[in-house]
């Protein structure tokens, strides 16, 4: 059971990992154009403990947490990964739908 709940959540993480990729790369663009200003993804009251304007450093959070959870495999470290996990999913899901319906096509 244990190593199959550590695999979802390595898998979850390698999948967030590369949308973060992606949607940074487009944060990095949209101030560029100086839009996207703003100083954290996450609010402070938020799952999280660091704060960043981009998705890494959460998904970092995230990686870290799993690893202590991998030392220990105290159960009650698994529901605020899965929290976190569940947030940046919805988050990232949030913005890659804003910035594909706001940016233009290439034809």
């Amino acid at each position: 059971m244990t190593k199959n709940v550590e695999q979802q959540l390595i898998d979850n993480i390698s999948k967030l990992l590369k949308r973060s990729i992606v949607a940074d790369s487009a944060l990095l663009e949209m101030r560029q154009h100086k839009a996207g200003n703003f100083s954290a993804i996450f609010p402070k009251d938020s799952v999280f403990t660091c704060s960043a304007n981009t998705f890494q450093p959460y998904i970092a959070e995230v990686a870290d947490d799993l690893m202590a959870w991998q030392k220990t495999l105290d159960n009650q470290l698994l529901a605020p990964i899965v929290k976190k996990i569940e947030q940046l999913y919805k988050v990232l899901t949030e913005f890659e739908s804003h910035y594909e319906n706001n940016t233009p096509q290439n034809s």
